[in-house]
């Protein structure tokens, strides 16, 4: 570009406001799931080719031999690897809907039940929204429901995995009033087509397209027990009755049965990262990298065994000192296994050049102008190609050039002000700048703004009333922690505060969860009022008033027993209040920018966070009870909009009509 249409001003203002590489040099499993960092194409492309190539084998294959394929890539910390896996997914071809697998082995805290905790993250993964919209498991199982129609009639349309999970619950009671199971009628249509199929595994993936019972399916598709009266209306067993080790025993075969069932629809990629850990044992002293590389060999033979139809392909990754001195020394059947796509021979990553460097940058930059609607008199402004080159030259590491790029992302400034709190105040003023779209939304910011807050409460003693005439008990915040065990909670709970109230100890669990589908919600209500598990005293669910949890939702059960039995509460997301953390949050994240330690802006953040009225509400005394108006309100919704009940007909066949509309 020769010339800027961009005024210089306006482009350095921009500049100063927001760093996009801070914190980019670590990708996290949000990123995986989630929107992504801005991706190079020229970054590592041979090795994120090989995997997309395994998939089109396994998935176009006539050969029962080609349908399992196994990958491993080898590189050193921050070389990316858990970048590799999110433009993986990310470039999935769209046409063939491949399921997604993602398995990180730090949430595989007890060695011994490696088989069982795989066959959780294999459930949590598909409970993922996929391409349509919706879970992974919905569009499988609209696949099969699909399927089961057109057994009856060969020209019948398919219907959408949205348009099928809004109006199953509603066929399902038309069909009860009639004396009629559509999961008997539904589940033996496609049972007929699927003639080896376990029927229970059949039954609980269907059962996923519910509001209702959907979080249940999932809870039993991972092996965990649910009451034996909700399992005697979905015709499962409860699970109940069964050790960690029952479950482990038949995980493999569950696993199996599963995998089978979901590639008759779709390939499947499963990729498990950070297996690299080398301080944990499992009784028979076999380490993380050990004991996860032997289940896949397992696993790889249990596929081979199933005769999958759509294929598999399995990407595992590791450094390279874990494949010469872990793997490699398990005997030659354990790498052979994990490794048939390239021969028992991994692929590496490269370390960035001075092209890549450039492509990098490029990239960045280009997403950064796009979102705020400006044109840099070059693409690469603030940086110049010959910076980029040179520093490429030395080989850094993916997340050392991102570092580097975020020290060095600047432009002339303005002095800043000598009185610390005026740079403080200033700070604020550019805080709208960097507020994505649709925050209200985004469960993991508001639950970083809430945690900040709280950081900048330590050691406060907090009294009074709250907005809403709830008591504070003189309580203070001693400390804001993780949930544990992590592979249990499963990132549902945010956070926990560790609160003395009145000489008292007591412990908040906090979960953000501003779900629109009763299953997200329900899984995440199901942990909070888990005490037991994770330790905690009371709990906390922050939801918009105006996101009712529905009655006919599992997680309306899980609200009232956190409400009237265990003094938890549901305490209200306002947008208002949440800005203001929000902003004091993602400003802190820059704070070395405008010259003020953590300890000074927290600090200066006290007057604002002691008298948020949602960090008040959190820490008050529960009362006791559940807003019936919202509830009210939801319930006369439904009765105007609730579509009329089908009547259903004495055949069979035309039933199922009903649900396909």
């Amino acid at each position: 570009m020769a010339n800027s249409d961009s005024p210089l001003e306006q482009i350095n203002a921009a500049i100063q406001r927001h760093n996009p590489f801070t914190k980019a040099g670590i990708v996290q499993e949000q990123n995986i799931w989630g929107k992504g960092f801005p991706d190079v194409p020229t970054l590592n492309k041979e090795a994120s080719d090989a995997v997309l190539q395994a998939i089109e084998r396994v998935s176009t294959s006539q050969s029962s031999a080609d349908k399992v394929a196994t990958l491993v890539v080898t590189a050193e910390a921050g070389v990316g690897k858990t970048h590799l896996i999110s433009r993986i997914r990310h470039q999935l071809p769209p046409e063939k809907r491949v399921s997604f697998v993602y398995a990180n082995g730090n949430n595989y805290t007890d060695l011994n039940l490696i088989k069982y905790q795989f066959q959780q993250t294999l459930v949590e993964s598909l409970s993922r929204t996929g391409r349509e919209g919706v879970m992974q498991w919905q569009e499988i199982a609209t696949s099969m429901a699909n399927q089961g129609l057109q057994a009856i009639n060969p020209n019948a349309a398919s219907l959408s995995s949205q348009e099928l999970v809004k109006r199953f619950d509603r066929v399902y009671q038309s069909f009860l009033a009639n004396n009629k199971d559509l999961m008997n009628i539904l589940s033996k249509k496609v049972a007929a087509t699927k003639p080896e199929t376990d029927p229970y595994i059949l039954r609980g993936l269907l059962w996923t397209l519910s509001e209702r019972y959907g979080s249940y399916a999932v809870e039993w598709l991972a092996g965990n027990e649910i009451d034996p009266s909700t399992a005697e209306t979905m015709g499962l067993p409860s699970n109940g009755n069964k050790t960690n080790e029952d479950r482990e025993a038949e995980a493999l075969s569950t696993i199996q049965k599963i995998l089978k069932l979901v590639n008759g629809y779709t390939p499947i990629l499963i990729c498990f990262d950070e297996i690299d850990v080398l301080n944990q044992c499992n009784d028979d002293g076999y380490t993380t990298p050990m004991l996860i590389a032997d289940f896949i060999k397992r696993l790889y033979d249990t596929i081979i065994d199933s005769n999958v139809s759509q294929g598999v392909v399995i990407l595992t990754l590791m450094f390279p000192d874990t494949w010469s001195n872990s793997v490699k020394q398990m005997g030659t059947g354990v790498p052979a296994r994990i490794s048939t796509f390239t021969q028992s021979k991994p692929l590496g990553l490269k370390y960035v050049n001075s092209d890549v460097m450039v492509d990098v940058v490029a990239t960045w930059m280009q997403e950064f102008y796009q979102a705020r609607q400006l044109t840099p008199p070059h693409p690469l402004y603030p940086f110049e190609e010959t910076q980029l080159r040179q520093y490429g030259k030395n080989k850094p590491t993916v997340r050392e050039a991102l570092r580097w790029c975020a020290e060095n992302f600047k432009v002339d400034e303005e002095p800043l002000p000598e009185d610390p709190r005026e740079r403080f105040e200033l700070a604020l003023t550019n805080a709208e700048e960097l507020e994505p779209k649709d925050y209200t939304e985004n469960n993991e910011l508001i639950a970083a703004g809430l945690r900040f807050g709280f950081e900048t409460l330590i050691g406060e003693t907090l009294a009074g009333e709250t907005s809403t005439g709830e008591t504070l008990n003189n309580a203070i915040v001693q400390q804001v922690v993780d949930v544990e065990p992590k592979s249990k909670n499963q990132g549902w709970i945010n956070f926990k505060i560790v609160v003395e109230e009145n000489n008292q100890p007591i412990q908040i669990g906090v979960a953000v969860l501003q779900h629109d589908t009763g299953r997200a919600v329900g899984a995440g209500m199901k942990r909070l009022i888990d005490y037991d598990a994770f330790g905690l005293t009371r709990s906390c669910l922050v939801r918009s008033k105006d996101k009712p949890i529905k009655k006919n939702w599992a997680s309306s059960g899980y609200l009232e027993e956190l409400i009237y039995k265990l003094r938890g509460e549901w305490v209200y997301l306002e947008e208002e209040h949440i800005k203001l953390l929000i902003d004091l949050y993602l400003v802190y994240e820059q704070c070395d920018r405008y010259q003020l330690s953590d300890e000074q802006f927290k600090q200066f953040c006290k007057a604002q966070t002691q008298t948020n009225p949602l960090l008040l509400e959190i820490l008050s005394d529960p009362s006791g009870k559940i807003d019936e108006e919202t509830l009210e309100e939801e319930e006369l919704l439904n009765a105007f909009l609730q579509p009329t009940d089908i009547e259903a007909t004495p055949n069979e066949d035309e039933d199922l009509r009903d649900l396909f509309g």
